[in-house]
């Protein structure tokens, strides 16, 4: 399926999850925000929220400092 992620198209494979993609990434336990498709999903809910083609995610990561 291809789904935008930050703005650039990607194929995925079919049936993954929100979860399962920033698992692939490298990104499941670092602090970020995700919008699909201009909604912003709570962590609770990455497992539960499966990945449609055409999608649109936006991936943000905290960054703290001081």
């Amino acid at each position: 399926m291809e789904v935008t992620i930050n703005g650039e198209v990607q194929q995925l494979p079919a049936d993954l999850s929100l979860d399962q993609l920033l698992a692939r990434r490298g990104l499941e336990n670092r602090r970020l925000a995700v919008e699909l498709n201009m909604q912003v999903i709570p962590r609770s809910q990455f497992v539960a929220v499966y990945l449609q083609s055409g999608d649109r995610l936006e991936i943000v990561h905290a960054i703290g400092g001081g």
